[in-house]
């Protein structure tokens, strides 16, 4: 289901904050399942290369970051970057993809029918390959656990009117299981967003984060979300600050724990459809996306819509950027802890007029400067982030049912930043993760996100 907030019913702004952490809020460790029994409800979405964009060479949105001169220094080398999103298809360029569980269906994590957390796992970290040497991630080195925490291709069995699946209580689960398979990096491309008169019960989620942080050592990188278009957040309606924002949203509000990432197209300037707030830290590319095809093999820059294709943008394509950067230096400067780390990555952007704003935070990212320079003294040890033993069913075989012209779901459009909204939780629960993805689409389905 869709939810859209009515311009009658904006909100007004007032202060606003998250609920405290409340440790006995952390879900207890367990096999990833979905909370109730589901059923796949609509076609797998189809990306397509578009205007030559997989042909050799063909540059990318990460193009302006100084890549090749970072990657003298550092790849990413034994870190374990997990994306939590709608799964991870297998491809020649993640060779290292671990199944780390599915929250939807019957899976380990490594299907992606809505074709959104491929693209996002690639650029965080697809490797070079020889085949096509158009498109590498940020840390080709680092590898990809993927767990399956959302999806709009499916539904709850018991509820044939509702097609979509995953919320914030799946999102704390999912968390709690990256943090506890070692991840050093966790990257989260979905949102929740509300007024902030109505009410969010995120407490799970907030005492997930705490965990990873705080105790398992993980880097927590999340999109700022986007809107303006149908199933999008409501855009915030002042210069927000925490006493005068009208949106809430999560994970993003719990600022002392998560790297907040917003969007800039290729001339280094805010996305349109990037969504302000407070919490915002920093900035990366989220325009003119180039990543891998979910399909299993090549690269895409774009969706399929009946009139033709549509350009993946996003913020929840410039979160991984940052995530990839977070396992890059998190590999050159393995005694900083997951604190130091994203204050590193803050310190060093590119600050804007005044230093920080609420589109772009502490500015857009900058690796070289990043990853060159020395590890501040005294940096404290690492905390445990020993993968914790959990059992991971193994894949069922799911039918194919893509058809060659079903947009992506769950992603946002450039320009008319239509992003996809996911089904999360009922229609009287207003903590509904909108998904934050980048891909093309129309309506309800064909919609890319981010």
């Amino acid at each position: 289901m869709i939810t859209t907030v009515s311009p009658c019913l904006a909100p007004t702004a007032q202060a606003v904050s998250p609920p405290p952490v409340d440790d006995s809020r952390l879900p207890g460790p367990a096999r990833p399942a979905p909370p109730e029994p589901t059923v796949q409800r609509e076609l797998c979405a189809v990306l397509s290369a578009d205007s030559g964009a997989g042909d050799r060479g063909a540059p990318s949105q990460l193009a302006g970051l100084a890549l090749p001169q970072v990657w003298q220094l550092t790849r990413g080398s034994g870190q374990r970057v997990a994306i939590i999103d709608t799964g991870v298809s297998p491809h020649r360029q993640l060779p290292g993809l671990v199944g780390g569980g599915d929250y939807v269906f019957t899976g380990d994590g490594t299907q992606d029918c809505d074709g959104h957390g491929t693209v996002v796992a690639g650029i965080a970290a697809a490797a070079a390959d020889s085949e096509s040497d158009s498109f590498s991630g940020v840390a080709p080195e680092a590898t990809v656990i993927s767990i399956r925490q959302s999806s709009t291709k499916f539904g709850p069995l018991r509820d044939r009117s509702r097609t979509g699946f995953g919320d914030v209580d799946t999102m704390a689960k999912a968390v709690r299981t990256a943090a506890d398979l070692g991840a050093s990096v966790i990257n989260i491309s979905s949102v929740a967003c509300v007024p902030v008169t109505s009410t969010l019960e995120d407490r799970a989620l907030g005492a997930a984060l705490a965990y990873a942080v705080d105790v398992k050592n993980a880097v927590v990188v999340a999109a700022a979300g986007n809107t303006g278009g149908a199933g999008q957040c409501p855009p915030q309606r002042t210069e927000p600050t925490w006493d005068s924002v009208t949106v809430a949203v999560s994970p993003a509000w719990y600022d002392d724990y998560v790297l907040t990432v917003g969007s800039v197209n290729t001339d280094g300037a805010p996305s349109a459809f990037t969504l302000a707030g407070p919490w915002v830290d920093v900035a990366a590319p989220g325009e003119a996306v180039l990543s891998l095809n979910p399909a299993g093999d090549g690269v895409v820059n774009a969706a399929r819509v009946e009139n033709g294709t549509v350009p993946l943008c996003g913020t929840s394509y410039a979160a991984p950027v940052v995530s990839g950067l977070a396992a890059l230096i998190r590999a050159r400067f393995p005694s900083l802890t997951a604190r130091q780390v994203m204050q590193r990555i803050k310190a060093t952007a590119h600050h804007p007029p005044g230093g920080w704003d609420p589109l772009v935070g502490n500015g857009v990212v900058d690796p070289l400067a990043a990853v060159s320079t020395d590890a501040p003294p005294g940096a404290a040890p690492r905390r445990d982030n020993t993968p914790v033993a959990i059992p991971i069913p193994p894949a069922t075989r799911q039918p194919d049912r893509r058809a060659a012209h079903i947009a992506l779901t769950g992603a946002g459009i450039c320009l008319g930043a239509l992003v996809a909204a996911l089904a999360l939780g009922t229609a009287r629960r207003l903590s509904r993760m909108r998904a934050v993805r980048g891909a093309g689409g129309s309506g309800h389905d064909g919609i890319p996100a981010g």
